[in-house]
């Protein structure tokens, strides 16, 4: 099955730490903090941004998982959706029942294309007045001409709907056990009603017109942060970083420990674990693809591949995560069957911190995703058995509420 595991492999690029494209690398608000504080900086999607700190990437992802860590994602794009018939056009776009959000809830779901594939993967939030969704670094190039296509035709069969991107913001991760306590010091609102994937506009840490949301990439309790520019010399992120690194609980997390919690977290990486041509099915995220929409043939995008993945289980791959004993196979590896059959390709994979061992995701032909599965790579010359396990690796701790 050299065919599967090369259509598993190929287009998933590795992007963990490239530029989306060739040019001058862009830099957030906050790119002068993160060199003063000896941050190692990289490129990832067209951006120049930190993969790690003096103390390294271990203590760094150790930090997050025991106290609070601190991430600047200014380079993600937060987008506004509004009209009267904002959520019809947005669940065109997507497989997310967006009708049942209620008011300050959110939802991750995925951009799909006419082939099925994934565009990409954000979280959309019900804002009362609008729809609040946030897309991945150095993909405006692709998300929103794909939006603006079917704008236009939404708008010219008499639809309500427009989008606008928030450029000048800056967003913060506030991650850990301790997210919520530093938090609260900062805010008038209780943030123990806050539950998992909620969200409020508030005044943070005396920066007015913040919209925070419970969520994150971690698997841990936390807060995404949206900051204003504001009127003043200094962005509004770059005081908002100030004042909660004052905090004593929390510690500055890069992109190298960034990758290691999510991988842990059982989260995808968009461009390694899913991409154009992988469709939600085969990324093993059935619960994506809302009940309602199940039910709804061809009313939104890439509808017949996905629909007719899940009605007919006839994804030929499937995403699956699995441990390995020793050195941790790479993303690119290939997988191979206990006969020496090539059947997929590693995706992600890393050294885990938090289990002392490596873990990653992988393709591989449907039925070879069952727990428990043996199978084989080759990690510096030498063939080592992966073990195919259940994700998450390490135990999500999402806020459900009080």
């Amino acid at each position: 099955l050299a065919s599967v595991a090369r259509r598993a492999g190929a287009p998933l690029r590795s992007r963990c730490f490239a530029a989306a494209a060739a040019g001058p690398l862009r830099k957030t608000p906050l790119w002068e903090t993160h060199v003063a504080l000896g941050g190692k900086m990289v490129p990832f999607g067209g951006w120049d941004m930190p993969v790690q700190y003096p103390d390294g990437i271990i203590k760094s992802h150790l930090h997050c998982r025991e106290s609070a860590g601190l991430f600047d994602v200014s380079h993600m794009l937060g987008v506004v959706v509004r009209g009267a018939d904002r959520v019809a056009f947005m669940e065109k776009l997507c497989c997310a029942d967006i009708q049942a959000l209620p008011e300050g809830m959110g939802g991750l779901t995925v951009l799909t294309n006419e082939a099925g594939g994934v565009i990409d993967d954000c979280i959309i939030t019900n804002a009362g007045d609008h729809l609040y969704m946030v897309i991945n670094a150095g993909h405006e190039d692709k998300d929103l001409p794909h939006m603006q296509k079917y704008l236009d035709e939404f708008v010219a069969a008499g639809g309500d709907a427009s989008f606008e991107t928030l450029a000048d913001n800056g967003i913060l991760a506030l991650q850990g056990p301790k997210a919520a306590d530093v938090l609260q010091r900062l805010v008038s609102e209780d943030v123990a009603q806050m539950k998992f994937m909620s969200a409020a506009t508030m005044t943070v840490g005396g920066i007015p017109d913040c919209f925070v949301t419970r969520s994150g990439y971690t698997g841990e309790d936390g807060f995404e942060i949206a900051v204003p520019k504001g009127s003043g010399d200094t962005h509004g992120v770059v005081s908002m970083w100030e004042t909660l690194m004052a905090q004593p609980e929390v510690g500055p997390v890069g992109l190298g420990a960034r990758d290691s919690l999510r991988l842990e977290a059982g989260l995808c990486l968009y461009g390694n674990d899913m991409d154009d041509t992988t469709s939600p099915v085969e990324g093993s995220l059935l619960w994506v693809i809302a009940k309602r929409r199940r039910a709804e043939p061809g009313s939104f995008v890439g509808s017949e591949r996905i629909l007719t993945e899940l009605a007919n289980k006839s994804a030929t791959r499937k995403r699956a995560g699995f441990v390995i004993k020793g050195a941790p196979a790479r993303e690119g590896t290939a997988v191979l069957s206990m006969d020496g059959e090539e059947v997929g390709v590693v995706t992600s994979g890393s050294f885990s911190p938090c289990l002392k061992s490596g873990i990653g995701m992988c393709y591989v032909k449907t039925g070879l995703n069952k727990v428990g599965t043996e199978l084989q790579v080759m990690v510096r010359n030498k063939k080592q058995t992966i073990t195919v396990t259940k994700m998450p690796f390490v135990e999500q701790k999402y806020y459900r509420g009080p």
